[in-house]
């Protein structure tokens, strides 16, 4: 390492972030970047570890710590010490094809297990990233790699989220035609509709389904597989056909008379109608606003925090988030101990921005809504009950109700597996909604595979990309009878 007591010397300092206040009146990226010294310095705070446990991805007690795509992350901080943005670039995207995603929406599961954190401050290394790739594209890196030779084999793949892309850019690279097949208007999937610009800013997917296109592969959107276009069609047509259509039929409440009460959504149609209005710049024809609505929220994870921060945007009267599991320690409990991923309170940035407008955490923990009043078919309340869970099961508390007022309730309560149509399109079997592949393997049968939370379950967006990735490698095997990826 170029500093290799960098470590004992600099602080942790992270990106610069806008006032909570000031940043809710757009839906605009709101992070500073730190300026080349200081991201310097920040770099050779790593201390190349013997064994490096950020880049290890790791499975413990149910949770994992460090990098699923195992990037080289000592390489290129050491790199960014060293003032080589092109080297530190090449040992990024060696690992990580969409580093402009991650470092934006990963919880930086690297940074959990850096081992500076068991004393002191972890590395900065998702910021660092972050910069790495901001680089690429600022200083004219990141061309179009065309690929040389082609093999003759095409690929269909189905849906363009996280998983999709990483698979499309990977088999598209090794020389295979590779086409994508989006149901929405734009490519993207989940990055476009399902993550709100504040924390994603669309114009970098569009830039990297540009990028895509320049180097081959061809997206087809308004493509819905199993409806507009016939999966039979597509497998006669392809050599191989990739599944990547996420898990996007949502967890229901199943509270009575929320069929036909209005001003009840699921969290992934309220964000994508929000989206879809910033980069409109009007509001969606039917879709419903928080503006002046008090809103409750139903689901403590990523998707509600991002739905806290749009309806505040949306400049609502308030906003609750009901999570149903108890409020985790501020520390790490002595059976958690590092490189465990930390079960620690974490305030997110839509939590912050509710503090700061409401002047309260607008979370309310070990809670659910039991039931829901309505007045002339419109959402008047919700009937709230608190809950513990005995042998797995969720218990309600007798004695706990409590009325809010309610005209919007938003259901982030996660997701249930793939969508029934696209499941019997290809006759797929499923367990526990996601589709079954060959043990070990995204293999469903011959020349069908399957990637991403299609294939693993619900997860994060850079578990989707190493699935695609991987994914990619067993297609690009069952074409070739061989693979160098």
């Amino acid at each position: 390492m170029g500093k290799d007591n960098g470590f004992l010397l600099y602080q942790r300092r992270e990106n610069g972030i806008e006032d909570p206040l000031r940043r809710i009146k757009n839906y605009q990226e709101f992070h500073q970047p730190l300026t080349k010294e200081q991201r310097r310095l920040q770099g050779a705070r790593c201390m190349n570890c013997g064994v490096p446990f950020c880049q290890s991805s790791l499975f413990l007690h149910g949770m994992t710590t460090g990098c699923p795509l195992h990037n080289l992350i000592p390489e290129w901080n050491d790199e960014i010490y060293r003032g080589n943005p092109a080297h530190a670039l090449a040992r990024l995207i060696k690992t990580n094809p969409f580093p402009e995603f991650t470092s934006r929406v990963c919880p930086a599961l690297c940074e959990k297990a850096c081992l500076c954190g068991v004393n002191g401050e972890p590395v900065s290394i998702r910021d660092n990233e972050y910069a790495v790739i901001a680089d690429g594209f600022a200083l004219g890196l990141m061309q179009p790699r065309i690929p040389q030779v082609r093999s003759g084999r095409a690929v269909a793949v189905v849906g363009s989220g996280p998983s999709g892309l990483a698979a499309a850019d990977r088999l598209n690279q090794r020389g295979h035609h590779v086409e994508v097949f989006e149901r929405d208007d734009k490519p993207g999937g989940l990055l476009m509709y399902g993550i709100p610009n504040m924390k994603l800013d669309k114009k970098v997917v569009a830039r990297r389904i540009e990028l895509m296109e320049k180097e081959g592969v061809i997206f087809h959107t308004n493509s819905d597989v199993g409806r507009t276009i016939s999966a039979a069609d597509l497998q006669k047509d392809f050599d191989a056909v990739i599944l990547c259509c996420g898990a996007k039929q949502a967890r229901s409440l199943k509270l009575e008379g929320s069929e036909k009460a209005e001003g009840i959504l699921f969290a992934v149609d309220f964000l994508k109608n929000a989206t879809k209005a910033v980069l409109a710049e009007k509001k969606a024809e039917g879709a419903v606003s928080a503006e002046g609505k008090h809103v409750v929220i139903v689901g403590g994870g990523d998707t509600g925090n991002d739905c806290v921060a749009t309806c505040l945007r949306q400049n609502c009267a308030s906003v609750t988030q009901l999570e149903m599991m108890p409020c985790p320690p501020e520390k790490r409990a002595k059976d958690n101990p590092w490189p465990e991923w930390p079960r620690v309170l974490k305030t997110d940035y839509g939590q912050e921005e509710a503090i700061a407008v409401f002047g309260h955490d607008p979370r309310i923990y070990q809670t659910t809504v039991a039931a829901i009043e309505t007045e002339k078919g419109k959402l008047k309340a919700v009937h709230t009950v608190k809950v513990h869970f005995e042998n797995g099961k969720m218990v309600q508390e007798e004695g706990s109700e409590q009325v809010l007022p309610c005209e919007l309730l938003i259901i982030a309560a996660g997701f249930l597996g793939c969508e029934a149509y696209t499941s019997k399109a290809f006759n797929l079997e499923l367990n526990r909604g996601r589709a079954v592949t060959e043990k070990d393997s995204y293999r469903i049968k011959d020349h069908l595979f399957s990637a991403g939370d299609m294939h693993r379950g619900q997860s994060l967006v850079v578990w989707a990309i190493e699935e695609g990735r991987a994914c990619a490698r067993e297609v690009d095997e069952d074409l070739m009878g061989y693979t160098n990826l």
